[in-house]
């Protein structure tokens, strides 16, 4: 029988004050804490319970055990580097064209030699597969036609109500009426794209932000206003209200909860300010929130869809980041775009795949998603701490880098030197990266690449990044 991991297990709490405690140097570097014994008094705690506490903290990397000595803070996650300044692009709107660097990064992901740290997705190793199987099984054998029929146009009845559901997370009360299941979030922004805008329009996203959205808008034949955005809360919103009017925006498409790549988060009353100015000129909002669940705080953050009134955000998730990417399950709530978006996928592809959709929804139904969850989120922002602890040890000293609250990613900045280079050293030592050009279409940050933790730790992940260190010193020398 599995064991619920409960938020407010009694060792959690304790070490998360003590995580608290050396995010905000009350604990430093190399100082000594507390006995167990002293801990379980200080806390009125058990010892069994104060050395769990312990030992979480040690499975995060930010404290050892030294042999007879006790418990010491081993690595604080903001002592080393400095965050990335906010981006700066081209003030202009312009066509896009990154193509060959991106089939350069992407071509051989699924080859077994390559370390990749190019790929902003959970390992399968942290993925459910055993309970998704028993899903699939139970879906071929219980399903009248054995999965082989068209399903829905707006997708499977029972696992829209599933993700209506999930909406109560965020804030949101959505019916499965709302929605409209995808081959993944990129077809649902393709579609939201096509539904709000035409051909030779300008639409504002974030600077950097996920290479796909640019090349979708490519072939669309739509233009760009990369807006600056902050490595901690996002978008610049007093520079989008003046592009606006200069540049006719007629949608946005951001992806406000943990940005890929640079991990942003946009707070949410940040979010309700950008809804209401969108709003106000009536402007189509697109929220790719295809990151929202992997948090690493208490709470889930809202979003945009959250404070929508009008009609006028159209919300995007999928599973391929949390559950199954293979699956290619996505869906969108378009609100007053929810029938052409139909109509869209009519043209396009009719149905999505039946047997995938009828899976997850059985797998939702079970209530086996937020165990699920619960545990990734710890797993990733546990390989999360351990990928900073290694770049603290191996990089070069003078980089920025990002403090993502949740996601797949980290943001780096070498200050000099060239990250496509970069990449195409690393693979010849079989590592892959993601260089800073292909998040932007004006092939801006040079000096920058996307790495990602989705790869569980190992003493491959460690020989790999003091690898990728030795090369950004020759990079930046």
């Amino acid at each position: 029988m599995e064991t619920l991991l409960k938020p407010d297990h009694k060792y959690i709490e304790v070490a998360d004050r003590i995580e608290k405690l050396i995010e905000k140097q009350t604990l430093k570097v190399g100082d000594k804490l507390l006995s167990v014994r002293s801990l379980s008094k200080q806390q009125g705690i058990s010892l069994s319970t104060s050395f769990q506490a312990y030992y979480y903290l040690e499975s995060k990397g930010l404290i050892e055990a030294r042999p007879q000595s006790g418990y010491y803070v081993k690595f604080s996650p903001r002592h080393s580097f400095e965050i990335p300044t906010c981006s700066e692009p081209t003030d202009e709107a312009l066509p896009i064209s990154v193509d060959e660097m991106i089939s350069s990064v992407y071509h051989d992901l699924r080859s077994p030699n390559l370390l990749s740290f190019s790929l902003s997705a959970p390992h399968p190793s942290l993925l459910p597969s055993a309970k998704l199987n028993k899903s699939v099984v139970h879906s071929l054998r219980h399903s009248p036609d054995h999965c082989l029929g068209y399903e829905h146009i707006q997708g499977n009845e029972e696992l829209r109500k599933q993700i209506a559901k999930l909406s109560l997370n965020w804030g949101g009360a959505l019916s499965e009426d709302d929605l409209v299941v995808t081959a993944g979030c990129l077809e649902a922004l393709s579609f939201c794209l096509r539904a709000t805008t035409k051909p030779g329009d300008a639409v504002a996203t974030e600077s950097p932000t996920f290479y796909g959205i640019f090349r979708v808008m490519q072939s669309l034949g739509l233009k760009v206003v990369e807006v600056p955005t902050d490595p901690i809360t996002g978008v610049d919103i007093d520079y989008l209200e003046q592009a606006i009017t200069r540049f006719d925006i007629k949608a946005c498409l951001f992806v406000p909860n943990f940005n890929n790549p640079i991990g942003s988060c946009v707070p949410d009353e940040k979010k309700k300010q950008l809804v209401e100015l969108l709003a106000k000129k009536e402007i189509p909002l697109i929220e790719d929130d295809i990151y929202g669940e992997m948090y690493f705080g208490k709470t889930r953050p809202r979003t945009c869809k959250t404070y929508d009134k009008k009609g006028l955000v159209l919300h995007c998730g999928s599973f391929s980041k949390s559950l199954a990417p293979g699956y290619r399950i996505g869906w969108t709530a378009a609100g007053r775009y929810k029938n052409a978006v139909i109509q869209l996928k009519r043209m396009h592809n009719i149905s999505t795949n039946t047997l995938a959709q009828v899976s997850i929804a059985h797998f939702l139904q079970n209530g086996r998603y937020e165990l699920h969850l619960r545990r990734l989120r710890k797993d990733l922002h546990t390989q999360c701490l351990r990928y900073l602890q290694a770049i603290t040890e191996f990089f070069p000293e003078d980089i920025r880098i990002t403090q993502p609250q949740g996601g797949f990613v980290l943001w780096i900045d070498m200050k000099r030197g060239d990250g496509y280079k970069l990449h195409k050293r690393a693979l010849k030592h079989q590592i892959g990266i993601a260089p800073g050009q292909i998040f932007s279409a004006q092939g801006q940050f040079q000096n920058h690449f996307r790495l990602s933790y989705g790869l569980p730790w190992n003493d491959q992940i460690e020989k790999g990044l003091k690898m990728l260190g030795e090369l950004m010193c020759k990079e930046m020398a």
